[in-house]
């Protein structure tokens, strides 16, 4: 019982301690306290009721945390695990009557669907309202979301194992809400804030009877269908082409399904603020019974409401006339598509070779060339120095290679001493990259003991003998080379 006023409880006691003079004050006494009775019992009807639900469900990144925490009225909102709690705070100002609303956020992961046993029991539905949340700046995702998650809660309440006929009067609330939806300027408020249940009796006969495929799926709680990031389609315009077409395709399928359960639908944008405040209202007015004003929205593509009971087949068939690459009944995810996946391709550092090791395998590939043919049965196809050229392997055309020391070219008789010596050199070195290892007395067997010893010291080969032959090379004298010029001619003889 509420708190008397002073003077009341001043009088009261004054009327029960001394005695009355005449039944007029007695009658007065009485008849205030009757009022006082009655007028704590009618506040104490009209407090808002403690103890309301809303459960949230969707998919990771839709933006579940985010809304409901602006709507409590916090900037930012950390995301947590398994099951999230939050409230709201609802303020009757007409009654200067406060109370808070439990929000329950289920996490993307189906692994803890376990968890809504923790957030709803069979005592507590009938005081819940379901939310479901998808993402615009994934339009591909939205029904199969909206299929995933309405199927995780219809488990749970069937799990809920409630009285028949509880469930079906609860049913029988959301028909009969659903059926009694009036314009917003048709209904006649009773007060700035709440409003009053509407009545029963002569009204009951005009109810409209329910479409073929409306609230096939009660769930005998209220349904809110919420679509976040609607400032995304600017973004689907320019990056993903998407034309009216594909808005208004998307629209009409997330419409069709609000019909099955009697849902709601509104587009919300949490970067613009864009109809939070009417998420709020609608809110407090299904699960409070406020005063709510506003009537469908369906003009802006990214602003879209419609509230529970104002849809029906024939309004959403006004999105259909503007249909020409698909049609009404096509799968959602055949024109919905999702894009392709850009792989992120990362250049790979490219670490250079070592160089005695590059050199090694070069002289490897070399090794395994044919040997060159016999004196006078060279190809055609050989270079002018008797050595095949290797396949696959750029080089410059420049460099005569020879297989065996026997083929070195000599140099030209006209030749300068210094200019011969630098022939023999370079024909000296092309030598010991063609030479087949392993041969006795080459110089490509020196190069291959001289790697040889590099891999067992770690080190670079050791080019002593090298030096020594350039050493004798050099201090040859001129009639060496004559000698070595006039051979030729008498191995052609030969």
């Amino acid at each position: 019982m509420g708190k008397m006023a002073p003077g009341v409880e001043k009088k009261l006691l004054g009327a029960a301690g001394e005695p009355m003079e005449n039944n007029g004050e007695e009658d007065e006494g009485q008849n205030l306290w009757s009022s006082i009775l009655s007028e704590v019992s009618t506040r104490s009807s009209s407090k808002l009721p403690s103890g309301k639900n809303i459960l949230v469900f969707g998919e990771d990144g839709s933006g579940k945390t985010t809304l409901m925490a602006k709507l409590q009225g916090a900037e930012h909102n950390k995301k947590g695990r398994g099951l999230e709690y939050l409230y709201l705070s609802v303020h009757d100002e007409d009654r200067d009557d406060l109370t808070r609303c439990n929000v329950w956020i289920l996490d993307g992961d189906l692994y803890h669907k376990g968890l809504l046993k923790f957030a709803v029991s069979a005592e507590t539905l009938k005081d819940s309202l379901a939310v479901f949340v998808v993402d615009m700046s994934r339009p591909w995702t939205i029904m199969e979301s909206l299929q995933k998650w309405t199927s995780v809660l219809r488990e749970h309440v069937d799990k809920l194992r409630i009285p028949p006929e509880d469930m079906r009067e609860m049913e029988q609330r959301m028909v009969k809400a659903f059926q009694e939806y009036a314009e917003p300027e048709d209904a006649v408020p009773s007060s700035p804030q709440r409003r009053v249940p509407p009545a029963g009796g002569d009204d009951e006969g005009v109810l409209l009877p329910l479409g073929e495929n409306v609230l096939t799926h009660n769930l005998g709680i209220p349904v809110l269908i919420v679509c976040t990031k609607c400032d995304a389609v600017t973004v689907l315009e320019k990056d993903h082409d998407y034309k009216e077409e594909h808005f208004d395709f998307i629209q009409s399928h997330m419409r069709r399904f609000c019909l099955q359960y009697g849902a709601a639908l509104i587009y919300t944008s949490v970067k613009e603020e864009k109809n939070l405040d009417l998420l709020y209202k609608y809110i407090v007015h299904k699960m409070y019974d406020f005063h709510f004003t506003t009537p469908a929205l369906v003009v802006e593509k990214d602003a879209v409401f419609i509230p529970s009971g104002w849809d029906n087949e024939k309004k959403i068939a006004i999105l259909h006339e503007n249909f020409t690459t698909v049609r009404p009944e096509d799968p959602f995810e055949d024109f919905i598509m999702k894009p392709p996946v850009r792989k992120l391709v990362h250049d790979k550092e490219i670490n250079a070779e070592d160089e005695q090791v590059f050199l090694m395998k070069q002289q490897s590939l070399l090794a395994k060339q044919p040997a060159a043919p016999t004196r006078g049965t060279e190809s055609p196809a050989r270079t002018a120095s008797g050595s095949p050229r290797p396949t696959g392997r750029a080089g410059p055309t420049n460099v005569a290679s020879v297989s065996p020391m026997t083929t070195v070219k000599k140099p030209d008789p006209n030749m300068k001493g210094a200019a011969a010596n630098e022939g023999v050199l370079a024909n000296f070195f092309n030598s010991l990259l063609s030479k087949k290892t392993g041969s006795p007395g080459s110089p490509g067997a020196a190069g291959a003991a001289v790697q040889g010893s590099a891999k067992k010291t770690g080190q670079k080969p050791a080019l002593t003998d090298v030096q020594a032959e350039l050493d004798r090379m050099t201090q040859k004298p001129d009639s060496t080379l004559k000698a070595n010029n006039s051979t030729p001619a008498a191995e052609n003889e030969a």
